[in-house]
């Protein structure tokens, strides 16, 4: 071990010996984003008071603004080498004292580190690292990741066989050193700070780029600490009665079985010092047949049970698991004409069966951000209002969409309708705490909680207008019908 130390330490003082050494190319640029938003939501949350009559309310603005100022440094010692530092400031809420929008500004809590890492390569070879925080995204075609699309501590190393086929290597470090002993999910034997609580991903990805056709298969496997997902909601600054969730780009770890169960923030300790997490994919595209463009994006997971929680059903508790596996298969299909692209998509996820003893059907995921549609996804305006962490999981959807439609220099539009269904099912609305479970899911989580009686029909529009080289003017319209099935989820609500 102090070899290794040596070694890293050499070698981060030869890296500063060259930077001091030798000129460097300083690269500065950025990212102004502004945001204005009219919303009137038909997601109403419903709750059970104590005398079993539900009330409703709704809670959401009608308008807000928002802005996020991105600025990242790159210092450029040569091909081989280079060092990359990002800021992010935002997303500033206008009026909100707390994200520095609010009358005065002068907020001190607004300023994240978004990257830090170097590149380098091996001399006289074509090996390629990355080192420290970084943008990871697995790989994916046809409506974006649906497992992990982030910012995370990492090292990645990519080597280039020819032309065609390519491997690279992934070491990710999205949790450590989060639990303060303050123990309320993790490992009944210890309460000690720091123990038990890394969360470490381990990816390999082989690109393979063909004439017509491209397939990149990977699999990634991962350790989860008894104890690491402690301390988390009190670093995302919010209570752990708000699940595991994430918004605005922080981790998420949809590795628990449900939004919305009663007893779901009450799992008990495990004898594991670590459980199993393991995903694998296969996204290929066609181009073969240009115009005609065909991309295809399989993929499982599976999460390994730690620990077990008491579900209640009708004030009838049962002893429940927090495994989680399941699979999501996604396609587009698109035809390049002069005037746009239309195209068709659909997707398909494994849904819960009814019965939490056996744990979820739905696919875990870590930071999935699916982009099929724009209103329940990160889309242009995606980043301002909410930052969906989509990942399609216990749903189903088909749609339509033209895409870079242009009948005016520099105007461009984008138009898209589908249709959101459930693969949960009914039964699973009797563990629920509330009638608006689904809607933790959508909210908090990664996604609607839908079941095979619901469904979602999503419309959007959207125009950009490049007034400059560098600066982009979008409109954004969207509208979502709702069919969620109201005699489904009024047998939801915990009773004593």
């Amino acid at each position: 071990m102090k070899k290794l130390c040596t070694l890293l330490l050499a070698a981060g003082l030869v890296f500063g010996a060259a930077t001091g050494a030798s000129a460097i190319d300083f690269q500065a640029k950025g990212q102004w984003l502004m945001g204005f938003g009219v919303q009137d939501t038909n997601f109403i949350h419903k709750t059970r008071n104590a005398d079993g009559k539900k009330s409703a309310t709704n809670t959401d603005d009608k308008f807000g603004a928002v802005q996020r100022l991105r600025l990242q440094l790159d210092a450029v010692a040569s091909e081989s080498l280079s060092g990359t530092v990002g800021f992010e400031i935002g997303t500033t809420t206008w009026g909100q004292a707390e994200s520095g929008g609010a009358l005065g500004a002068d907020a001190t809590n607004v300023i994240r580190l978004k990257r830090a890492y170097i590149d380098w390569m091996v001399p006289e070879t074509d090996l390629k690292f990355r080192m420290g925080i970084q943008g990871v995204t697995l790989p994916n075609v046809a409506g974006g990741s649906a497992v992990m699309d982030t910012d995370v501590a990492a090292i990645t190393a990519n080597y280039k066989f020819n032309d065609a086929v390519s491997l690279t290597a992934l070491w990710a470090r999205p949790l450590n050193d989060n639990f303060d002993g303050n123990r309320t999910i993790g490992r009944h034997d210890s309460n000690r700070a720091g123990y038990l609580d890394n969360l470490d991903l381990f990816s390999l990805m082989v690109p393979v780029t063909l004439d017509g056709f491209s397939i990149t298969p990977w699999a990634m496997l991962g350790m989860k600490g008894a104890n690491s997902m402690e301390g988390i909601a009190k670093w995302q600054g919010r209570s752990s009665e708000n699940g595991f969730s994430t918004r605005d780009g922080n981790p998420n770890y949809s590795l628990y079985p449900y939004p919305g169960l009663a007893g779901r923030n009450n799992i008990g300790g495990t004898s594991k010092g670590y459980g199993t997490l393991f995903w694998a994919g296969l996204p290929f595209a066609i181009t073969a047949f240009d115009p005609l463009n065909i991309e295809v994006d399989l993929n499982y997971g599976y999460s390994e049970p730690m620990g077990r929680y008491w579900a209640s059903k009708n004030g009838v508790a049962k002893r429940s698991s927090t495994e989680r596996q399941g699979w999501l298969a996604k396609a587009l299909v698109e035809y390049k004409m002069d005037w746009g692209v239309p195209g068709i998509f659909g997707w398909y996820g494994s849904g819960d069966d009814g019965n939490p003893k056996n744990g979820s059907e739905r696919m875990p995921s870590v930071v999935p951000m699916g982009n099929f549609t724009s209103f329940m996804g990160d889309g242009n305006y995606g980043w301002a209002w909410q930052d969906f962490c989509l990942d399609y999981s216990g749903t189903w959807g088909i749609g339509l969409q033209v895409r870079d439609m242009s009948f005016v220099e520099d105007l461009s539009h984008t138009f898209r309708v589908a249709y959101w269904g459930g693969t949960n099912s009914t039964g699973m609305v009797k563990y629920m705490e509330n009638s608006w479970a689904w809607n933790d899911g959508m909210g908090s989580n990664t996604g609607p909680y839908l079941t095979t009686n619901d469904g979602l029909l999503e419309f959007n529009l959207v125009n950009n207008y490049k007034m400059y080289e560098n600066f982009d003017i979008n409109l954004e319209l969207g509208y979502i019908a709702n069919f969620v099935d109201n005699d489904t989820w009024k047998k939801a609500g915990a009773r004593n």
